[in-house]
């Protein structure tokens, strides 16, 4: 069982929890990278902003841009597959490589969620990873 504790902001005078998790990815050099995302159950896949993808090692192809909808409108992805680690469990997790900086970076469902049973504690202010068998 993995447990992370809920970042708290100001949202303008507001002092608001949000769930960040503890990531690693593997980079094209085979070393890995901390990444703190959003854990959002309502994004399909996990997003990595521009500069984050960079330090990864990812490459643009002029043929695998895509464009992803979301709640800001659509912006151009490339989908990489990555090696991820939460805790001490390492797993395949397909991403979108988001080509502007001004996004999130959010954990998406594909892959994560069918790795481990997420529990969100609002009041308590945690999430609760535990690995699926």
């Amino acid at each position: 069982m993995i447990t992370f504790r809920y970042k708290y902001q100001l949202a303008g005078e507001k002092k608001v929890g949000r769930p960040v998790a503890e990531v690693l990815i593997k980079t094209s050099e085979n070393e890995w990278v901390h990444f703190r995302p959003y854990i959002d159950s309502g994004a399909d896949i996990t997003l990595i902003p521009l500069s984050i993808g960079k330090i990864l090692g990812f490459q643009i192809s002029d043929n695998g841009v895509k464009s992803l909808g979301g709640i800001r409108g659509s912006i151009p992805v490339v989908y990489k597959n990555v090696r991820m680690r939460i805790g001490s469990r390492e797993f395949p997790c397909e991403v979108a490589w988001a080509l502007i900086e001004d996004v999130p970076p959010l954990l998406g469902r594909k892959d994560v969620f069918d790795s481990f049973e997420i529990t969100f504690k609002q009041s308590e202010g945690l999430i609760i990873f535990e690995e699926r068998t």
